[in-house]
């Protein structure tokens, strides 16, 4: 007697919950979930405190077991992105930097919390060739295609800051597409792409002459040189060089001894 291939219909049901909630990905599905909920905490949707959703909603939200939902939970409490507390729920954790120097600035947002204007002119968004320097830096093979873009920010017309970054095609395929006017590149990123490793190095350096005239400053001026570099799973984002006058801008944080920043 032939097997009935009649599905249950509650069966039926959860599968096609599962493949509303959760699209076919070559990402490993507890990486779907841990990546929903950093990109909320870059973002800004979420911050220090907020409660998320529990496992049950996360489950109902993804199609996923709960145990692949447990497991996204107990990464981002490891990595110290989260804390759970029996009994109550999952809160997003007070930031906790290895350096002063961790946290991606937005520095339109600093700017115009101290009352003043600001612009972002950008001046380069381009496709290029990877130099060897460039594609060591963003693990790709030299001469493969990588975005590029230079722009200056403003603080009431007055240029603070020279970026020149580069971005890895494969993490964030978008990048030329977007309207920088609206959204400054790294803002841009920091919604988009859920960094998960960050490096800054800081050096003192004497501008170009190119450098200087497009932050109008005199080529003998001392500038502040940030280089960041990220990545999200191991894969590198960008690599970015910000220039700074030194006699306009400074870099610095203020943290408590538990490695909380201060609120000011």
């Amino acid at each position: 007697m032939p097997r009935s291939t009649a599905v249950h219909p509650a069966r039926a049901k959860r599968h096609a919950a599962a493949n509303t909630a959760a699209p076919a990905s070559s990402v490993a599905l507890f990486q779907q979930v841990k990546d929903f909920i950093s990109r909320k905490i870059q973002d800004g949707s979420l911050r220090a405190g907020d409660r998320l959703p529990s496992e049950h909603e996360l489950v109902a939200q993804f199609g996923m077991s709960r145990m692949t939902v447990n497991r996204a939970l107990r990464e981002l409490v490891e990595q110290g992105r989260i804390v759970r507390v029996a009994g109550v729920g999952s809160f997003v954790a007070e930031q906790k930097p290895q350096s002063t120097l961790l946290q991606i600035a937005n520095l339109a947002s600093e700017i115009r919390q101290r009352g003043h204007d600001y612009r972002c002119d950008m001046l380069v968004v381009e496709r290029v060739a990877a130099s060897l320097e460039i594609a060591a830096a963003l693990d790709v093979r030299t001469g493969e295609s990588v975005f590029h873009s230079v722009c200056v920010h403003l603080e009431d017309g007055l240029p603070i800051q020279l970026e020149d970054r580069y971005v890895n095609p494969r993490v964030a395929p978008d990048y030329l597409g977007q309207d920088f006017k609206a959204l400054q590149p790294s803002e841009y990123l920091v919604r988009t792409v859920p960094f998960d490793e960050i490096e800054h190095v800081v050096d003192a350096v004497l501008p170009t002459a190119e450098q200087a005239t497009r932050l109008h400053m005199a080529p003998d001026q001392p500038c502040l040189l940030l280089t960041r570099r990220t990545w999200t799973r191991g894969v590198p984002v960008t690599l970015v060089r910000c220039l700074h006058p030194a006699t306009r801008y400074h870099l610095g944080s203020r943290y408590r001894s538990d490695g909380n920043a201060v609120s000011t």
